[in-house]
């Protein structure tokens, strides 16, 4: 430990994956490194793909990492949401049991049959991942405990990004109800909020951003570190 203030950040995929894939947390050119390195404090990532604000609430009161860095933080951004408001036609507990499934041939099978279904079936445009009401009980679970042990430390709460993904039939019909909830509930709190969407939307439709058409290229990472950063000045301000 470097004994500096560490910038705190829960994250699904979108925060550690470049133009051509997943990085290692200490890449100089995902956003949370961009804003460390600007503000001059250690980082402390925590995240995995496919993470929704449950898994943030699971991180923080299971993670170690998590236990040792809220002494050390000086703000904790809540970058999990996007996955939340993704259509999930299927179960999600479908989707994230097929890594337990044996035989191996039996789980290649179920996991062709999911990936050849999401698509298809996206269009409906719901149910989402996770409920906006769910996923703001588990962002205020999240921020309260946060609060219990640091009143005083900064939260940043994000919006979800936007997309151009063939998985998903390039629906997104939840977002706006998301976005409402997580407005609403920031507003009682009075956090800063980060728009991911208004971040990236335009750079989703350069060849810049990762083909796949969920995740950013650099330009992407740069808009959204510009607008975390401004948000830590902001929370500092409160």
């Amino acid at each position: 430990m470097s004994g500096r203030p560490t910038l705190l950040v829960f994250a699904d995929s979108l925060a550690y994956y470049g133009p051509e894939g997943g990085l290692p947390a200490d890449h100089p050119e995902i956003w949370p490194n961009i804003v460390a390195r600007e503000l001059d404090w250690d980082l402390e990532l925590i995240g995995c793909i496919g993470w929704t604000c449950r898994d943030t609430y699971w991180a923080l009161t299971r993670d170690p990492r998590a236990w040792a860095a809220i002494p050390r933080a000086q703000a904790v951004v809540l970058a999990t949401g996007g996955m939340d408001s993704l259509p999930s036609p299927l179960p999600t507990a479908l989707r994230e049991g097929l890594r337990y499934l044996r035989p191996d041939p039996l789980r290649r099978v179920a996991r062709s049959g999911y990936q050849w279904l999401q698509p298809r079936l996206s269009p409906l445009g719901r149910p989402v991942a996770l409920p906006p009401k769910i996923s703001v009980q588990y962002l205020e679970r999240t921020r309260a405990a946060l609060a219990y042990v640091r009143p005083e430390l900064p939260v940043i709460a994000t919006l979800p990004s936007t997309h151009r993904c063939d998985a998903y039939a390039r629906v997104h019909a939840g977002r706006p109800a998301a976005v409402r909830a997580t407005t609403a509930w920031a507003a009682t709190h009075d956090l800063p909020l980060v728009d991911l969407g208004a971040a990236v939307d335009k750079h989703m439709d350069t060849p810049d951003a990762n083909p796949d058409g969920i995740h950013w290229g650099w330009e992407g990472h740069r808009r959204v570190a510009e607008g975390v950063l401004a948000a830590i000045g902001t929370g500092a301000d409160r």
